[in-house]
């Protein structure tokens, strides 16, 4: 969203807070935290997005659509808004004057590493202001940073799941120098929300994989991850098919043939491609026109992946491994495992669920095949859901309820890990005061009191205490770091050291 002025990047009764908050406070504190998990395979979730945010909003768009703005502009588009819309008395300007004549962002983020695995409960990041006349803003940010922070870690916590699936069936059937960081794709781009949500979701998944369909994660990464596809691996596409290219060939060839011949000797003779092969009948492709195209294929100096992308695309996938094996063999790795030919391979482009990888995998390894014969895609739905076994109950037309299990789908949003920017601790008239949140139904949204000190437990994992103040938590040991201060991002962090830091060091 551009020109638009980034105070404006409000709920719109943030607008009145500044008035509201107690008299003589002077600091306050907020911390993002996962207060639980709706998702019974997931009980933490994947640190990743907030220096993509800081640099986009905090650094560039406040400098380009605030601070380096007229001031007349600034005030009379704020003004405009709020009165239309508000009531021009139901709110304050002085404090967005203060802010423009300020020239920077007053405020201080500590975070946890990006790439971390932060258990729900534990806060990942805070916020709070480093002037004393702009104790209103870390709150006044709530809206913008939690709307710009939940979806990139749930993304990064999806390829992380399929990472771990990936690692578990290649460890057991394939050679270990095999990469992993290839075996999956995501092909969800047309299918986010919006541009926006498929870049930061293609970025998120590339910290557990490389292959992506999604171009913009490339500049994105670069612009916000130090790195550069020029000099190291960022994101890697692969030529492809698609269902235009085969019906706009078949409709002046009259067959399939023609054109399959065409883009292994013409086309792509030194390069591997995939090609979508059901836009008619996939297995008469796989059964006749396969054999027909062998010499074709075996001359062939790459490999040329066989798409389906229709029916069950579990047994379609697995299917296809044991016929390409039939057809083009291949040998048998150090496991014991068979490897196909590397001039053919299997493909299923996207809809695999979590579940439905683990059910290709399996089905391979039990039928005495390597993970890697295969090729798999994921696409929206994977990206923005899950499902997942559950108990439900059912009402009858008699009014009898019977309970059972069933497949329930789970979309992400916010309240997947219930993640929320709350407000713990504040200095009025130099006093520290905790604050704190505790309804007394719905006990999840109790939120934490006072500052928070994140330590690192026998077991590895991020542990917190609370109820300390702002000094007291700022001590080495708490691994919530200052990584953004008064408009600078203090600490750079690489998409090479995240990779490394979700992956162990084996990306």
């Amino acid at each position: 969203m551009k020109n638009a002025n980034p105070m404006l990047l409000i709920d719109f009764y943030k607008a009145v807070h500044a008035e509201m908050l107690p008299k003589g406070i002077t600091k306050s504190v907020s911390y993002f935290t996962p207060r639980m998990s709706r998702v019974k395979r997931w009980d933490s979730i994947v640190m990743f997005g907030l220096q993509g945010f800081i640099k986009t909003y905090l650094i560039d768009y406040f400098n380009e659509e605030f601070f380096n703005q007229p001031f007349d502009t600034v005030i009379s588009d704020y003004k405009r808004i709020m009165d239309n819309s508000l009531g021009n008395k139901a709110y304050g300007i002085q404090k967005i004057e203060d802010l423009h004549k300020l020239g920077y962002l007053p405020i201080e983020i500590i975070a946890l590493p990006e790439g971390s695995i932060v258990p729900v409960h534990v806060p990942m990041f805070g916020i709070t202001n480093t002037h004393p006349n702009f104790a209103w803003l870390p709150q006044s940010l709530e809206s913008l940073t939690s709307a710009e922070s939940w979806h990139p870690m749930i993304a990064a916590t999806v390829g992380k799941t399929y990472r771990d699936i990936v690692n578990k069936y290649y460890a057991e059937t394939c050679e270990d120098d095999v990469p992993r960081a290839r075996a999956l794709g995501n092909f969800d781009f047309r299918g986010e929300e919006c541009t926006q949500s498929a870049v930061k979701a293609g970025a998120a998944w590339c910290l557990s994989f490389l292959n992506t369909a999604t171009v913009p994660v490339v500049p994105y990464l670069e612009a916000n991850y130090n790195c550069d596809c020029t000099k190291e691996p960022v994101a890697f596409g692969a030529p492809s098919t698609e269902h235009s290219v085969m019906c706009s060939n078949y409709a002046v060839d009259g067959d399939e043939i023609t054109f399959l011949r065409r883009v292994l000797t013409e086309i792509y003779p030194d390069t591997s491609f995939s090609c979508v092969l059901d836009s008619y009948d996939y297995w008469n492709v796989i059964d006749n026109l396969l054999p027909e195209l062998k010499p074709e294929i075996m001359a062939h100096n790459g490999c040329m992946l066989m798409r389906g992308d229709s029916g069950d695309c579990v047994d379609v996938v697995t299917t296809t491994v044991f016929k390409l094996w039939d057809i083009f063999g291949g040998t048998v790795n150090s496991k014991g495992y068979k490897v196909l030919d590397p001039h053919v391979k299997a493909l299923y482009g996207d809809s695999i669920t979590v579940q439905r990888c683990e059910q290709v995998y399996q089905i391979l390894k039990d039928n005495g095949f390597a993970a890697s014969n295969a090729s798999l895609g994921v696409g929206s739905f994977s990206m923005e859901c899950i499902e997942e076994e559950d108990t439900v109950t059912v009402t009858l037309s008699d009014g009898s309820k019977v309970t059972g299990t069933a497949t329930v789908l789970k979309p992400f949003t916010r309240d997947t890990f219930s993640s929320c920017i709350k407000a713990t601790y504040c200095e009025i008239n130099g006093v520290p005061t905790p604050i704190f949140k505790d309804p007394k139904e719905g006990g999840f949204k109790k939120s934490q009191k006072g500052c928070c000190i994140v330590t690192i437990d026998k077991n590895g994992e991020y542990t917190f205490t609370d109820q300390h103040t702002w000094a007291e938590a700022n001590v080495s040991e708490n691994e919530l770091k200052t990584i953004f201060k008064d408009g600078q991002l203090i600490k750079k962090q690489s998409l090479k050291e995240i990779r490394n830091r979700l992956n162990d060091n084996k990306f």
